[in-house]
C-alpha cells in the first residue's frame, strides 16, 4: 500500500470524521462506488459541497462501512453548513437517490445519515 497523497493547505483546518453502513450486498456496494465515481457523481452536489465551504471531503470503503473525511477552514460552522446544504438545487434527490444503497430512515438528509465520529487519539502536538 501505498498511502494516499493529501492536499496541502496555506493554514491550519478543522477535520470532522463521519461513518455509515451500507446494506451488505456485494452488487448494491459495487453499484453505488460507481454512483460516486468522477464520472457519474453529480457535479451539483460536488458544486453544493464546494459552496458551503468544504475544502476537501474524502470516502473510505471497507466492506459495507463507509468513513467520510472532511477539512474544512478553523471558522466553518458545520451545523449551519449542512443546514444550507440540505437546500441546496438536487441535494435532497441525491440523498433519496443514495438511499437504496444506504442503511438509514427513509426521507434522511446527508446529516441525518451520516454519523459523527469521535477522535479518540492522535499522534501530533
Amino acid at each position: 500500500m501505498e498511502g494516499y497523497k493529501q492536499k496541502i493547505y496555506s493554514g491550519p483546518v478543522k477535520r470532522y470524521v463521519q461513518t455509515m453502513d451500507l446494506k451488505d450486498n456485494p452488487e448494491l456496494i459495487a453499484e453505488y462506488r460507481r454512483r460516486h465515481s468522477r464520472e457519474e457523481a453529480w457535479k451539483e452536489i460536488r458544486d453544493g459541497i464546494r459552496e458551503v465551504g468544504i475544502l476537501e471531503m474524502e470516502l473510505y470503503i471497507l466492506g459495507s462501512r463507509i468513513v467520510m473525511i472532511v477539512d474544512t477552514p478553523l471558522d466553518f460552522d458545520w451545523d449551519s453548513a449542512m443546514a444550507r446544504l440540505a437546500t441546496l438545487p438536487r441535494q435532497q434527490e441525491w440523498e433519496d437517490y443514495m438511499a437504496m444503497f444506504q442503511k438509514c430512515a427513509e426521507g434522511a438528509t446527508s446529516n441525518e445519515k451520516w454519523q459523527m465520529m469521535e477522535r479518540m487519539f492522535y499522534l501530533y502536538d
